[in-house]
């Protein structure tokens, strides 16, 4: 479930207003909504990895809810989602072709369909180095089959117009007739929208606002991080010190 990003604006603001302290626009709020969603997502991944050791050391409490590798897994779910390659002849390898769609983040396990055989094969493709992947396929013992195929990836530029972007290219053999890859996919940046009303005060547009896709439980660790980048915004040390120190507490008790 995502974080309602009305809720994070107006408790962030209430906070800030409570001791007059100041006050964060739209557009700031934003920016630093964006900052702060990319931070907690980029933190799972060590996060995961810390949690993870009491799992190779079996001492991991397996009680449902109170699994703390499951609940980070858990919370990258939203992100994870099959994407379809498109083959491009002209870098004789597969890209991710899709400009308006959410950032692909990093791609997971690899399937190459060869649906042109009989029997079908639906083969796990090894990602390898680019350096191993030409030996690989220049030896006879080794060479990759339709079962056992290997890729290797690189970035091309493709023109975007008005735009020059980056994309993600792989290069698979046996080349298959189809390519899909288990995918983590970057949240989309949240943005508090509203319409004016009657006496100039900002009404909150629903219709067009985007809610942090965040899961619910970050709601708290939300705020207090976007309050930290608000103190150092409005140049208030009180506020920095406070949200800093609550951030540390919420950061010990999840790892602890």
């Amino acid at each position: 479930m995502a974080v309602n990003i009305n809720t994070v604006y107006t408790t962030v603001l209430y906070i800030l207003n409570k001791e007059q302290r100041g006050y964060i626009p739209p557009a700031e709020f934003n920016s630093l909504a964006t900052q702060v969603q990319d931070e907690i997502f980029q933190s799972y991944f060590p996060d995961g990895n810390q949690v993870n050791r009491p799992n190779q050391q079996n001492i991991q409490n397996d009680t449902e809810f109170f699994n703390m590798f499951k609940d980070v897994a858990y919370k990258l779910y939203p992100f994870e989602r099959d994407a379809v390659f498109t083959y491009n002849v002209a870098n004789l390898g597969w890209i991710w072709a899709s400009e308006s769609a959410t950032p692909l983040y990093k791609p997971g396990e690899i399937i190459s369909t060869y649906n042109t055989t009989n029997p079908q094969y639906d083969s796990i493709t090894q990602l390898v180095s680019r350096s191993d992947y030409n030996k690989i396929t220049q030896s006879k013992l080794t060479s990759p089959t339709n079962q056992y195929p290997i890729c290797y990836t690189t970035q091309t530029t493709t023109v975007v117009a008005p735009l020059t972007v980056q994309q993600l290219n792989i290069k698979v053999t046996p080349l298959p007739n189809v390519l899909t890859i288990n995918c983590l996919f970057k949240p989309t940046n949240p943005s508090w929208e509203f319409n004016v009303g009657t006496l100039g005060q900002y009404v909150y547009d629903a219709t067009n606002s985007t809610n942090l896709e965040l899961d619910v439980s970050e709601q708290t660790n939300i705020i207090i991080r976007i309050l930290k980048y608000a103190g150092v915004i409005i140049n208030d040390p009180t506020i920095i010190q406070t949200a800093t120190a609550e951030a540390q507490k919420v950061e010990v008790n999840e790892k602890s």
